[in-house]
């Protein structure tokens, strides 16, 4: 191997050491920023929900906004979250609420009621295990004193020991700015014989 000799030969050595060195330390800062990347990527399923801006990206179709409706659903009664994130995840449920329905009550009854039936649902070892929406065909719009309307059904499965179904129906009005709210839902028990459930109520089957 040929050897480095006089000042030239030890300039170009300490140009390739300091490539060298320089090389080494941009990767091992591209791994640290890769992990810190993906630890950040790793979000709860509550952060999910509140990542959501309504402003910006308001679900675009009745289903959408039926799916986001259960998704925090099932933040409610099935996640660990603090009074902030429970505060946060209520106010963003309420924002595809409509008007008339959000007048049913205040936010601070609200809050206290929806406490009230995740409290009631632990109690009861209670989780939504899971949720199926019908397809884009199977909702139904139709025009009604002036205004558009949705309905949907959403199926819930709920554990408490044994998985029992609940299928909820929704109906949805459409706004000014063209977003479908929630107006109500009803918990249809058979074919024959229907619950009616408080328009203000949160979804506990």
């Amino acid at each position: 191997m040929k050897r480095f000799k006089g000042t030239k030969g030890i300039i170009l050595l300490v140009a390739i050491v300091i490539l060298i060195v320089g090389y080494y330390h941009y990767l091992s800062n591209r791994r640290t920023a890769s992990r810190d990347n993906t630890e950040y990527e790793v979000m709860t399923r509550v952060q999910e929900v509140l990542s959501r801006n309504l402003e910006t990206y308001y679900p675009a179709t009745p289903r959408e906004v039926v799916r986001y409706f259960s998704d925090i659903t099932q933040c409610f009664y099935n996640e660990e979250y603090s009074d902030d994130e429970l505060y946060q995840m209520a106010i963003k449920i309420r924002g595809i609420y409509d008007d008339k329905l959000v007048q049913n009550q205040t936010e601070e009854e609200y809050l206290e009621q929806l406490k009230k039936d995740i409290a009631d649902f632990k109690e009861n070892n209670r989780t939504i295990s899971s949720y199926s929406l019908p397809s884009t065909v199977d909702v139904e719009t139709y025009q009604m004193d002036g205004d558009e309307w949705a309905r949907l059904y959403c199926l819930y499965s709920i554990k408490e020991g044994v998985l029992v179904n609940s299928n909820m129906r929704f109906l949805l009005r459409r706004d000014a700015e063209g977003h479908y709210k929630i107006y109500g839902w009803e918990l249809v028990k058979n074919a024959d014989q229907e619950a009616l459930v408080p328009a203000d109520a949160s979804v506990s089957p």
